[in-house]
């Protein structure tokens, strides 16, 4: 890849996205790319709403606080050695990683998400939006949960392997 590739992580600051930007970062390093970390944010009230400036900006530190905090939780504060372009966006966490990550040669690792059916219904997952739009090549990261499944044969497999 080109000296000027970028890894996009989507970062939200729960536990679960610690995997995820571990990923991204040892992508970043692989690649000798720059990692730029994105946390979207929208108001209380959605994207229609339109809080005061200071609101605004409370609720903006309030989430680059958050990704600092991802970083400190999932190894140990940002990494010495990798260039770092962190990003605090205004917006739906899906469309922001998407128009973030425009460049053909970039690599966009998002979460794999674990909500269950209707908390999906609803919201929809970043992970699909990503994929479906990203120009770029998309790296879904499964929850440890998942990846644990995996790993355990299913019931029916194992029987009809000792059959």
């Amino acid at each position: 890849m080109a000296e000027t590739s970028r890894v996009v992580v989507g970062v939200s600051g729960s536990k679960r996205s610690a995997v995820v930007l571990r990923r991204a970062v040892a992508e970043a390093s692989r690649l000798g790319a720059v990692l730029v970390p994105v946390i979207a944010w929208t108001p209380v009230g959605g994207e229609r709403a339109h809080p005061c400036p200071s609101l605004a900006a409370l609720w903006q530190q309030a989430a680059r606080t958050r990704l600092d905090e991802a970083f400190a939780d999932a190894l140990g504060g940002y990494p010495t050695g990798l260039r770092i372009d962190p990003v605090v966006i205004r917006g739906e966490a899906g469309p922001a990683l998407v128009r973030i990550a425009d460049r053909p040669d970039d690599v966009l690792v998002v979460g794999a998400g674990r909500r269950g059916p209707l908390q999906r219904l609803v919201h929809g997952t970043v992970s699909r939006y990503c994929v479906a739009r990203a120009l770029c090549t998309v790296i879904a990261v499964p929850s440890d949960a998942v990846v644990a499944s995996l790993a355990q044969p299913a019931d029916d497999a194992s029987r009809l392997i000792a059959a």
